[in-house]
């Protein structure tokens, strides 16, 4: 299926990427509601090429209808209904090929009638992996438009003085290059020639030319890569959700430059030894307590002149500084000695004055 496609150009570089010299769009319909994006939704306005209702045109000098580009919405409302409640339950974002080819159901009164080619830069789908869904984007090679196939139609809705245009993408079974991603994919009009066969409803119904054109994909091969996740949220609009992931400026590639540029920058600022020296900085030793001495090699030598020159590193050993040891207190009352600057003095050690050596020796308490 598809559920997502994208179309970021401006309208005057639109007609210019198509690649078809010969396939002139002379009129754009409602080219003020087109609006350029890269995450197109269904539901969304986006661009459609078909032949005009009017007749050839005088300018083109062909007798088919001329082409014309109309904006439309996705998801298509068959011209029978007539409420707008109604278009909400509907699921016609997509049309499968095999119904158009076996005929009948809501597409028998649309197919011979109302093709279209919708315009895009390619389209989203998404591969499963265990819980995992990770967005691809397929499109063709180089910078050329793709041209999905459609279907169109106009409804007069009740309560509303505009018709509504809507249109469907037309699906077929995944060719054998994107199987791995996906069991349905886009039916690609690959060519001129293509586009002009689908869009030839002279004769108002299916033809096998237009069955042949709905069969799997069989052109050039096409590019599909991983995107980013964020595409996978309805409203948001970025030009990197086209680029592979790889090569986008936030991506991978991106991480690993700055890793190296950040590495790069560090090897700079380190500090590089001097001209010729071999030596290493010496273990243990900081910037601080570092000292660098330059010896002279023989007199007159001068420094960064000589090439016998070898600058010398010596380092200070810095000491921790000495933390003076307390002398513990014993808490025992019966010990002999007194505190006197953290430390024990015996009585005997201690010296009286001569006055009071007749005297009976004081009773001291222990501290």
């Amino acid at each position: 299926m598809c559920g997502r496609f994208s179309l970021g150009l401006p309208h005057n570089e639109i007609e210019a990427l198509l690649g078809y010299p010969d396939a002139h769009v002379g009129e754009w319909v409602n080219q003020d509601q087109f609006v350029p994006r890269y995450n197109i939704a269904p539901h969304s306005q986006a661009s459609v090429i078909r032949r005009s209702d009017a007749g050839p045109s005088s300018q083109s000098g062909s007798s088919r209808p001329a082409l014309i580009m109309q904006t439309m919405k996705w998801g298509l409302v068959p011209h029978w209904n007539k409420h707008e409640d109604a278009t909400k339950t509907l699921n016609t974002i997509n049309a499968r090929a095999e119904n158009l080819v076996e005929g009948g159901g809501m597409w028998a009164s649309i197919k011979g009638k109302k093709r279209c080619a919708v315009v895009c830069q390619g389209y989203y789908e998404w591969l499963k992996k265990g819980k995992d869904r990770i967005p691809h984007f397929t499109k063709l090679k180089g910078d050329k438009l793709m041209l999905m196939a459609g279907l169109w139609d106009v409804a007069h809705l009740e309560g509303q003085e505009k018709p509504l245009y809507t249109f469907t993408i037309v699906t077929t079974d995944a060719s054998k290059q994107l199987s791995w991603l996906h069991d349905r994919q886009s039916v690609i009009l690959t060519s001129e020639a293509d586009l002009n066969v689908w869009l030839d409803t002279s004769s108002q119904s299916w033809t096998p030319e237009l069955t042949k054109l709905v069969a799997p994909y069989h052109g050039s091969p096409l590019e599909c890569y991983a995107v980013p996740k964020e595409v996978g949220k309805v409203g948001t609009e970025s030009p990197t959700f086209i680029q592979p992931v790889a090569q986008r400026k936030d991506g991978i590639q991106a991480m690993f430059s700055k890793q190296a540029r950040s590495a790069s920058v560090k090897r700079k600022r380190s500090p590089s030894p001097l001209p010729g020296s071999s030596q290493q900085p010496l273990e243990g030793t900081s910037d601080q307590t570092r000292k660098t001495k330059l010896v002279k090699h023989g007199a007159g030598d001068e420094v960064g002149k000589s090439e016998s020159w070898t600058p010398k590193i010596e380092a200070e050993e810095v000491k921790p500084p000495v933390t003076p040891r307390k002398t513990p207190v014993p808490k025992s009352k019966g010990s002999r000695g007194f505190k006197v600057r953290h430390a024990k003095v015996p009585i005997s050690l201690i010296d009286f004055p001569r006055r009071h050596r007749h005297r009976s020796q004081p009773s001291l308490k222990c501290v």
